[in-house]
């Protein structure tokens, strides 16, 4: 069984999550052109390697940031967006 650590709850089937896509910085709304707002909006690298995603736990609510290395499926840590603190996960 594939298993997946919230932040909030702990280790848990993944079966419980739900991925949100790739993390990324928003650009600032104020300064950004449109061609700023086009990529991000759209565009991705889509490349292999260790990527920032947002999953969210369905019981509990909880949205929070995995990084995950897209080659090899391996999570390197979760925590809550702006908490990052150097949690190992399953």
């Amino acid at each position: 069984m594939k298993l997946l650590k919230c932040p909030i709850n702990g280790v848990r089937p993944v079966s419980e999550f739900i991925f949100g896509g790739e993390f990324r910085e928003m650009p600032d709304p104020s300064k950004a052109t449109d061609a700023e707002w086009a990529a991000y909006v759209f565009y991705r690298d889509n490349a292999p390697g260790i990527k920032k995603e947002w999953w969210f736990h369905s019981p509990s609510g909880t949205w929070f940031i995995a990084e995950r290395n897209t080659a090899t499926d391996e999570v390197l840590t979760t925590y809550l967006l702006g908490k990052k603190q150097a949690e190992s996960t399953v």
